[in-house]
């Protein structure tokens, strides 16, 4: 933005001086700083917008009829979660009218430390999205996981001044926020030095707990399950952020911050979504539509999609149409009906409507993993001996549409009648033998077991079955695949997705992956995975311990209300 002849370029466009290079002529704009529209033509110099007005340009295109808004911002989420790489994630977000992404590389961190977010940062160079990074800020997430690494604030510390660097992820660790520990306050600390913002992640979060986690600066959360545990948040000072992805919703039960005198200090994020879901409903346009549905006023969704995140992340030249900011942009046939014609990437056409639902890129050629994120599954094979429980154990209940889980009481057996069967946790990083067991309930399985090294936070493989053997099968199969998923029935193998990268991604094709991840899931169902279950997802956060009420991790079965094992 700062290049001398880049600046007077646009001066002279916008002076009258000089054609623009592009004009949109004749289009209806959205203002998000004043939710107001206004006809005029948007005049484009490089990468930047350099006036609105009435222009001539080398190019002109007529937007007769068409509303311009700003690009799309997602302001959370993990590009790991969508299964494919980074260059596979924009293609299928870009059509969708994103933009630039808030990305937290937690997952792949997890397995492989720091080095997972160098390959995060590397792929992610030069695609027709801005990728923004948050340094993890909790690896492990909690002190009852067993990850690949641990990640200290003095190593957090040397990433800090990295441009694409925005910010501290979520902080999860909020137990450490409150009692004040040392290591976390550093991380703090660092972060607000370096100017940088920090996310928060403070389920069920109440009252003096409040205060104690937001006075630490963290200004942000998106693990909000009602609209009365977000408004304190707001009241409070953070940016809620309205999370609607494969698995968790909370976009209806948040609905009264999405207005009056709140939605200012919201916005639109998916967290975690597979590229399958992105392509087939959408990404932040498909929240700004449902939202629209349910009565929000659909200039506060958008500026909830737009200005909102790109002023809170601090990147103050973006998330609005105004002279000087980044020509990122989407054009639209319908403003209601999110209905998008085009998007543009720094005054670029990258996705066409007319023109099929390619994004037009000159793709470079991918970035490519080493050994150090390929081969990331280190475990003995197992029999079916070693998931065998000898006493009684605690039964998790899964929640639909959530992450929360609930307190079922105990088990001493498998009951199929009751919807109880069995989960299992295998540390995959270090060898260490470590199996967490207990019961699960409310997932609808009832023959054969699955399995998946996609394990919230730490991603050691998660598997559930309803025997023993079949269980043994998939863990072993897991290891073959070098990480992935498998569904089995009878000993034998019936679907499968390999996901080398760290054992969370693959290097397909987006339409391929997804049309693999679909299969997998049509071949849960089968063997009884409820409807309001996601096959996956449902189970991989299953051993998330930073989430209430139970969890399972490779060292047993995790209260998190309590903060201790059970």
């Amino acid at each position: 933005m700062y290049n001398q002849e880049e600046i007077k370029a646009r001066i002279d466009v916008a002076a009258g001086r000089k054609k623009a290079d592009l004009v949109i002529k004749n289009a209806r704009i959205f203002d998000v700083f004043t939710g107001e529209f206004f006809e005029g033509d948007l005049a484009i110099s490089g990468s930047r917008i350099a006036a609105i007005g009435q222009y001539s340009g080398e190019k002109e295109v007529d937007g007769s009829g068409k509303t311009i808004v700003p690009g799309f911002v997602d302001g959370h989420v993990h590009l790991e979660s969508s299964t494919v790489t980074p260059m596979q994630y924009a293609k299928v977000a870009v059509p969708h009218g994103t933009t630039a992404v808030m990305a937290d590389p937690h997952e792949i961190a997890n397995v492989c430390g720091m080095a997972g977010v160098e390959y995060i940062l590397k792929a992610s160079e030069n695609l027709p999205l801005d990728v923004h990074v948050m340094i993890p800020s909790c690896v492990p997430a909690s002190p009852f996981d067993e990850s690949g690494y641990t990640i200290m604030a003095d190593e957090i510390k040397k990433y800090l001044d990295n441009e694409r660097v925005f910010g501290l992820a979520e902080m999860m660790n909020y137990p450490g926020v409150i009692a004040g520990d040392s290591e976390v306050v550093k991380k703090i600390a660092y972060t607000h030095e370096a100017n940088k913002v920090i996310d928060g992640h403070a389920p069920g979060l109440r009252g003096d707990k409040v205060n104690a986690y937001i006075t630490a600066g963290i200004y942000s959360d998106h693990e909000n399950e009602t609209a009365k545990e977000a408004i304190e948040k707001i009241r409070r000072g953070q940016m809620v952020m309205v999370r609607e992805g494969t698995v968790c919703k909370n976009l209806e039960d948040l609905l009264p911050v999405c207005k009056a005198p709140y939605y200012h200090r919201c916005m639109f994020v998916t967290d975690d979504k597979h590229a399958g879901d992105i392509k087939k409903e959408g990404h932040i346009d498909h929240i700004i539509r449902k939202a629209i549905s349910l009565g929000v006023e659909p200039k506060i969704a958008y500026i909830m999609a737009t200005i909102n995140p790109a002023d809170h992340f601090r990147v103050h030249d973006a998330g609005a149409i105004c002279p000087g900011y980044r020509a990122d942009f989407v054009i639209l046939d319908d403003f209601e009906k999110v209905d998008i014609k085009q998007v543009y990437k720094n005054g670029n056409l990258v996705f066409d409507k007319d023109s099929g639902d390619e994004v037009i890129f000159d793709w470079k050629e991918e970035y490519k993993a080493d050994d150090k994120i390929l081969n990331t599954v280190n475990i003995d094979d197992v029999v079916a001996k070693d998931f065998e429980l000898k006493e009684k154990a605690k039964v998790i209940g899964l929640v639909p549409k959530g992450v929360l889980t609930t307190d079922e009481g105990w088990a001493d057996a498998r009951d199929l009648s009751k919807d109880i069967i069995k989960l299992a946790v295998v540390e995959r990083h270090h060898k260490t033998g470590h199996i967490g067991l207990c019961y699960v309930k409310g997932y609808g399985l009832n023959e054969g077991a699955i399995a998946t090294s996609i394990a919230h936070d730490s991603h050691n493989i998660i598997c559930i079955g309803c025997n023993d053997e079949d269980m043994a099968v998939a863990v072993n199969e897991l290891k073959k695949l070098k990480g992935g998923m498998a569904v089995v029935k009878d000993g034998k193998v019936i679907d499968e997705l390999a996901l080398p990268i760290a054992g969370l991604m693959c290097d397909l094709e987006a339409d391929v992956s997804q049309k693999k991840l679909g299969d997998i899931k049509n071949a849960a169902r089968k063997l009884g995975v409820s409807d309001k279950m996601d096959p996956l997802l449902n189970m991989s956060f299953a051993s998330l311990a930073v989430i209430p009420n139970l969890r399972l991790t490779t060292l047993g079965v995790v209260d998190v209300d309590k903060f201790k094992l059970v």
